[in-house]
């Protein structure tokens, strides 16, 4: 059937109430249906999370976890619950394990929330792009359907952030370029962690088509390119979000895995003097989100591994600018702290980054917490030549292929993995031989001729071989070995690629006029030995965190 304008399928809609997902509390099923918080209400919304697979019957399921975007209730022995609202809240339910909640025909986009918005987006504001219609009076039951579902303890998960199409066009290129990447995928859903769109929304249904045809429930938050820029702050700046995917923050659950969903963006009006950049934002979560982590985290056991997703990084090496930075951070890992299972993912940068984050950081342990800054689907942007597809080539700033990642969860363990979009089992490193003395002319040769391992012998003394380690961060050991030399540690250097600094030099006109080489994380510097004129086998092998081994084998010409 046709969806209505929040978005929600009407055959989902029972009772009277939307149609959502649900969340089975992780602890022990409390007697009563009571918010966390003892605040008093202007109103509540109560209902009922029910199994939707056993006909007319409907039973209710207790101890579900249900919230208001602040406060959790847990359903009672009838699956009832009650919460406080306002006249603009979304309610939903953190999905439970072994549940699914209703997904929208088309787009797969799980339908776990109904949005109480009795006036809708405020007409003052002016949006260019649709917010929420006026929903009317509270219904009298905001009831949650969902059907069981088998969750394995091991499963993957495909993770993107930044597909960020500017254009109809360069959404052409998400179709082209990630679809391919991702058919046949055994991942049991999929993440987007904001820069779902570059400013113009109205790209969002087509982008939730495409993405619906790899077959996966699809869940999202929002980044700083997603907001209604008309807005004069955070309170009214994801209305056309909230129209399209729902609350800005939220969890789920699957298996023994915690998804928090957070909206760490906080818009503070337009600001209209830079290019793209149409408003002024900065990396915080507001109260009612460290609230809403706090009261569900009281509900989880130690023994669960809570992931933690953001657009904006909790840390990033690309300064300490607030808007690239999570401001509070402190106060979301006080509250991970004393969890012995916890890992965070963002987007935002254009960067591949691992952070480990200690007691400096505000995470009290036990360990350290471990955040894992991601790929760009649309990597610089979209900039550079087009490749044989005519999809651009879209190298990312620190010299990493645009891509994606796999978070691979088996029990309370994980491990991530960088794909290539356009050579989804291709390589994880690239290697460069620089040298002082590489003559002009050889500039003129071919795209990377001054990064090649072919080097006169006379300048052997002065050359570098340096490997990016597409998905390397501080744990990473990586070493290198020429002919049946022995195995040599490379050192870590913090230097723009000199691959990407060299191909948005050479097709400048290609790129976005922001786009230049940064500083790479995981790059990484050894000197060549001695060698005679020859052609010899090289192999540069990292070790990441996880134990994974990865590597690359060339052959280095040095010409006598």
């Amino acid at each position: 059937m046709a969806a209505d304008r929040d978005g929600i399928s009407r055959r989902d809609v029972i009772r009277g109430a939307a149609a959502g997902g649900v969340a089975l509390a992780l602890a022990p099923a409390a007697a009563d249906a009571q918010p966390a918080s003892a605040a008093a209400p202007p109103a509540a919304v109560t209902g009922r999370v029910f199994d939707d697979a056993d006909g007319a019957s409907r039973p209710g399921i207790p101890g579900v976890l249900v919230s208001n975007g602040r406060d959790v209730a847990v359903t009672d022995a009838d699956g009832r619950y009650t919460l406080p609202v306002t006249d603009e809240t979304v309610v939903f339910v953190v999905k439970p394990p072994g549940y699914m909640t209703p997904v929208e025909p088309g787009t797969l986009l799980p339908r776990f929330f109904y949005n109480h918005q009795p006036a809708g987006s405020p007409p003052a504001l002016d949006l260019a792009y649709a917010g929420v219609e006026p929903t009317g009076p509270l219904p009298a039951s905001v009831d949650f359907p969902l059907r069981r579902q088998e969750e394995p303890k091991r499963f993957d998960v495909v993770v993107l952030t930044d597909p960020q199409p500017e254009t109809d066009a360069e959404l052409d290129f998400v179709r082209d370029d990630l679809m391919p990447a991702l058919r046949g995928t055994p991942a049991r859903f999929g993440l987007t962690l904001g820069d779902i769109m570059f400013d113009d929304l109205s790209l969002y249904e087509r982008h939730n088509r495409i993405v619906g045809t790899v077959g996966l429930p699809w869940y999202n938050i929002g980044g700083n390119h997603d907001l209604n820029y008309q807005a004069p702050d955070r309170r009214h700046a994801r209305e056309t979000f909230k129209r399209v995917y729902g609350p800005p923050h939220y969890a789920f659950c699957y298996a023994d895995a915690v998804f928090v969903m957070l909206d760490d963006v906080d818009y503070l009006g337009a600001d209209r003097t830079k290019p793209h950049d149409a408003g002024k934002y900065q990396g915080r979560l507001d109260d009612a989100q460290l609230d809403f982590v706090r009261n569900l985290l009281a509900r989880v056991p130690q023994d669960k591994l809570v992931v933690v997703t953001l657009h904006i990084p909790i840390r990033t090496y690309q300064g300490d600018d607030a808007a690239e930075n999570l401001v509070n951070r402190a106060e979301l890992l006080k509250l991970l702290s004393g969890r012995p299972h916890t890992f965070s993912m963002s987007g935002h940068t254009h960067t591949t980054e691992h952070h480990y984050l200690g007691a400096a950081d505000g995470f009290a342990g036990p360990g350290e917490h471990h955040h894992h800054v991601l790929t760009a689907v649309s990597g610089s942007w979209w900039s550079g030549p087009y490749d044989h597809r005519g999809v651009a080539v879209a190298d990312s700033r620190d010299g990493v292929p645009n891509g994606f990642h796999v978070l691979s969860i088996d029990g309370t363990a994980y491990e991530t993995r960088f794909v290539p979009a356009k050579e989804p089992d291709g390589r994880q490193i690239r290697v460069s031989v620089l040298s002082q003395f590489h003559d002009e002319m050889r500039r003129d040769t071919r795209p990377g001729a001054l990064l090649q391992p072919r080097l006169p012998a006379r300048e052997l003394h002065a050359a570098t071989v340096v490997a990016n380690v597409f998905d390397g961060g501080p744990k990473t050991a990586v070493t290198l070995r020429v002919g049946d030399g022995d195995a040599v540690p490379m050192t870590k250097r913090v230097a723009p690629d000199p691959f990407v600094a060299e191909v948005y030099a050479r097709y400048e006109a290609s790129k976005k006029p922001w786009v230049s080489a940064a500083p790479c994380s995981h790059l990484y510097a050894a000197r060549l030995p001695a060698l005679k004129p020859g052609t010899y086998p090289m192999m540069v092998e990292a070790v990441n965190e996880y134990g994974r081994t990865v590597s690359t084998k060339l052959a280095l010409e040095v010409e006598g």
